[in-house]
């Protein structure tokens, strides 16, 4: 059994546990109020009866505080075994790419850091403030998601290679 699994038949969730307490609240005060209206009880029985109806509520609670805790504790190993098998594999990825292509890669970078960079200086000379503005926008984005582009761009590289390869043998 996965822990998928159990998760769904031994813990159930926060809203789940919610409405539990509210049926056993329902439930307790119903049969209070039977129990008061069946014996005509006093004042102090029906006290005595709201103080266990109280009780029984304050376990409730201290159980969905358990279940929360127990799931929270869940979560965090499974986010742990993810990002553990993530390294794994990005390292298996690295250790199996060619030299030629980890080579190429870089040397690609390069030559677009390069260009970018005069691309950079030629635009701030000639271009107008709204299209610098614009500029400046894209390049932020860039830089906040650079190691997917990154990524991408050896993956592009990687194709390239191979294509390139097959073309020669045929």
């Amino acid at each position: 059994m996965n822990d998928a699994s159990q998760n769904d038949t031994d813990t159930p969730t926060p809203e789940e546990l919610r409405h539990r307490v509210e049926r056993t609240r329902d439930k307790v005060g119903q049969t209070v109020e039977a129990l008061a209206a069946k014996a005509d009880l006093d004042g102090e029985a029906k006290a005595d009866l709201k103080g266990q109806a109280k009780d029984l509520t304050e376990q409730a609670k201290d159980t969905v505080a358990t279940v929360r805790e127990r799931a929270a504790g869940k979560a965090g190993t499974a986010t742990g075994r993810v990002r553990h098998l993530t390294e794994q594999t990005a390292r298996r990825v690295k250790d199996r790419t060619p030299d030629a292509v980890l080579e190429e890669t870089a040397r690609v970078t390069a030559r677009l850091r390069e260009r970018t960079a005069r691309a950079g200086r030629y635009a701030a000379v000639k271009a107008p403030d709204p299209l610098r503005d614009g500029a400046e926008r894209a390049a932020t984005a860039v830089r906040a998601h650079r190691a997917p582009l990154l990524t991408g761009s050896a993956l592009l590289v990687a194709f390239l290679l191979v294509r390139r390869s097959r073309g020669r043998t045929r």
